[in-house]
């Protein structure tokens, strides 16, 4: 499945988690991965089940060379917009990793150049390159970690299951309490 190898020894993969929600940050992580990683398991993290992203965490974590991860908060995300905020958050993880890199491999069809780093753009990546899979899952478990943190503040909008996206009970919850300092001001809350 994913069968791109890794084209430098400091390639970066870099990928979001929480575009679509409605509570929460917009949270990236960006992967150096050695030349000969191989996880059969490791996919696009949406493929994957909770259970399968938190089993493959400590594995990614113990064969990369770097990895980090970083949150941009709701606040901002309403001041810069969503796409920018994704790229942001991409960008912070990246200026995180312990190594400099020589490459960016990015999921999706838009980013921001980073320094004077070359990159590539790739549709889906998360299912084609292991390094942005291997980002894909640092970042929707460590988002889904800060929902599950933040839920116990307000228990009320289930974000421990919901983790923050569109659920019809998130937006009834939304409509019964209103919005808390977590969420996304700038997105539709309310049901239509």
């Amino acid at each position: 499945m994913l069968i791109r190898q890794i084209t430098s020894k400091t390639e970066a993969g870099t990928d979001e988690a929480g575009r679509g929600c409605l509570a929460g940050p917009v949270t990236a992580a960006a992967v150096i991965l050695p030349a000969d990683f191989d996880l059969a398991e490791l996919n696009d993290s949406k493929k994957l089940s909770e259970k399968q992203r938190y089993d493959l965490r400590p594995q990614i974590e113990a064969k990369a060379i770097a990895f980090s991860y970083a949150h941009v908060f709701p606040d901002e995300i309403d001041q810069i917009n969503i796409l920018n905020a994704s790229i942001k958050a991409m960008h912070l993880a990246l200026t995180k990793l312990s190594l400099p890199i020589d490459f960016i491999a990015v999921d999706g069809n838009r980013f921001h150049p980073f320094e004077s780093v070359p990159h590539e753009c790739v549709i889906k990546g998360d299912g084609k390159y292991q390094n942005i899979a291997a980002a894909s899952v640092l970042a929707k478990t460590y988002r889904d970690d800060y929902m599950k943190n933040i839920h116990e503040k307000f228990p009320h909008y289930s974000w421990h299951q919901n983790k923050g996206y569109p659920t019809k009970d998130h937006r009834m919850a939304i409509a019964k309490n209103g919005p808390t300092p977590y969420h996304r001001k700038s997105f539709q809350l309310f049901p239509k």
